[in-house]
């Protein structure tokens, strides 16, 4: 009775986590697009536009007024409101995620070992589609100012397509096997031995995971790749800023390792 009780709970607990992911997902998304806008007013021909506006308010004394700076202003407020709106539902979802961890000490080795691997797959889901990072580059140009020469804000996912369609096809296949078919795979076969756990193709699967542990390491690898674009000193010119996406795939790598050694204790036990 307790059992399915505490399964009940860790079910809405899981379909709350997707409510609160998706909207983590829409406000980065939006940030992504407000900023996109942003940046478009921040390039040579707009801001010289700006400038010539900034003068004519300036010589008019007051009776012509630049509409376009309270645009502008307008679009930072936009920006800063849906980036807090993302960070604090990606919040809410890491606080049920390690709710849902936390329910190792009050639940049995096979039920925590089934929902933690199906927690995993919703975390991996956002991890891969939500923005992972933005970057900008700058140009200091004399008499506009701060000039936005380029602008790009991508996922794991369109940072495969983008590989592909820049032709390094390899990179692209070689991300998609570690970053994306390998985590499906393993989170699908964690559920499936938790619910199968004395067929012997399940200890098989584990067995086979457990070899393919230090291929696992890509993932990190992956992420920490990112970070290293992210935080190589480019000069001014660039500016990069991490998203709510990383947060998401970090989380999945930690969670899948969590229970990958849950679903071996479950094994282990089973043995004995």
């Amino acid at each position: 009775m307790k059992t399915k009780i505490y399964s009940l709970l860790l079910t809405t607990i899981l379909i709350v986590m997707v409510f609160f992911g998706n909207k983590a997902y829409q406000a980065a998304k939006s940030y992504e697009t407000v900023t996109a806008s942003l940046v478009k007013e921040m390039s040579a021909k707009e801001l010289a536009t700006f400038k010539l506006k900034t003068l004519a308010e300036i010589f008019s004394l007051g009776l012509y007024e630049n509409d376009k700076k309270s645009h502008i202003e307008t679009f930072k407020e936009t920006a800063l409101l849906y980036k807090a709106e993302s960070q604090k539902y990606t919040l809410y979802f890491m606080a049920l995620l390690l709710v849902v961890l936390g329910s190792y000490f009050i639940v049995n080795v096979r039920t925590f070992t089934f929902f933690g691997a199906i927690s995993a797959g919703i975390t991996l889901l956002f991890g891969l589609t939500t923005p992972i990072m933005m970057v900008t580059i700058h140009k200091e140009v004399e008499y506009l100012g701060d000039v936005v020469l380029s602008f790009e804000s991508k996922g794991v996912i369109g940072s495969i397509v983008k590989l592909y369609e820049n032709g390094d096809i390899v990179v692209a296949l070689v991300i998609t096997l570690f970053s994306v078919l390998i985590p499906s795979i393993k989170v699908l076969s964690l559920a499936f031995v938790s619910l199968f756990m004395q067929s012997r193709f399940a200890h098989g699967l584990v067995m086979f995971f457990k070899m393919l542990g230090k291929w696992s390491m890509v993932d990190v690898f992956v992420v920490a790749t990112f970070l290293v674009y992210l935080t190589v000193d480019k000069g001014e010119i660039s500016r990069a800023e991490v998203e709510v996406g990383l947060y998401f795939f970090l989380a999945y790598v930690i969670v899948s390792m969590l229970v990958s050694f849950s679903a071996d204790k479950m094994l282990h036990k089973l043995k004995a």
